[in-house]
């Protein structure tokens, strides 16, 4: 299948195939939540539109749109065709660059990256139908709180998934008992009891379990005891087709962590003036 990336401009931002690393990931003790294969797998289930700048913004908690104000870095070129206060009410809206067309059946979802957040501001998520729009759509975040957030260079901005959304539909969910699936109940609790013993194992500073230090049961796709046959179909890593002629990316930027509430940016303002607020 194919995803058609119209660019609407010359020099659109990035689009690049979603990377697993995460700055906290990176940080936890052991790197353990690279252990978490559902982590990692929704890190890279899809593709990453990159800042071509960095720019701070500043919203003051009025709803107006000019209650945003933005202070692109010195290297921004155009950036009121990239951000901008469209929506109001402290929505923060972001020009793709980039017009896309699906397959019949399949929408795009947008969102913000997978396992990253923002403190001050939130990514809102979308589905368009763009298995027949003739226009983009925008990007959207919200600030959580009055004060100054900041977005680098190459940092994330939007996440895209490609979804057969009217799939979802035929979806009916129906209430089950255990026992009435015996090898799904079998195989359940054999992986409570090893895994109950494991962690108890760990706790007691068992050696064996503490050089095993994490079960992979889900990570290779096998069940506890050979209980159940393995599936054929388990990923456990996933690394999505680039655009062509595009060049390589380079890790992810690290998100901006820093946040000023309102209330500290008026009173260094109020600093600045010598005093008057």
């Amino acid at each position: 299948m194919m995803l058609e990336c119209f660019p609407m401009r010359p020099d659109p931002p990035r689009l690049v195939p979603g990377r697993p690393e995460r700055d906290w990931m990176d940080e936890f003790a052991g790197r353990h939540p690279y252990r978490c294969l559902p982590l990692t797998m929704a890190n890279t289930t899809g593709w990453e539109l990159l800042c071509p700048f960095g720019f701070e913004a500043e919203w003051d908690g009025r709803m107006g749109a000019d209650a945003i104000q933005f202070r692109p870095d010195a290297d921004a070129l155009y950036f009121e065709h990239f951000a901008q206060s469209h929506f109001t009410e402290g929505v923060l809206t972001f020009h793709t660059g980039w017009m896309f067309r699906t397959p019949e059946g399949w929408g795009m979802r947008a969102s913000g990256p997978p396992n990253r957040a923002k403190h001050g501001i939130c990514a809102l998520e979308g589905i368009t139908e763009t298995d027949w729009l003739p226009y983009p759509f925008t990007m959207n975040w919200r600030f959580t709180a009055p004060g100054v957030i900041r977005f680098e260079k190459d940092e994330p901005f939007c996440f895209l998934q490609p979804v057969p959304h009217h799939r979802i539909e035929r979806f009916q969910p129906v209430r089950r008992s255990l026992d009435d699936d015996g090898d799904l109940a079998v195989q359940y609790r054999k992986w409570s009891e090893v895994r109950t013993d494991f962690n108890t194992r760990m706790a007691a500073g068992d050696p064996e379990a503490v050089k095993q230090a994490w079960q992979r049961f889900y990570f290779r796709g096998e069940f506890p005891d050979q209980v159940g046959v393995r599936t054929v179909d388990h990923v456990n890593k996933r690394r999505l087709a680039p655009l062509p002629e595009a060049p390589q990316p380079s890790p992810p930027a690290r998100a901006h962590v820093g946040f000023t509430t309102w209330s500290a940016v008026g009173a260094a303002k109020a600093i600045t003036d010598g005093g008057k607020a």
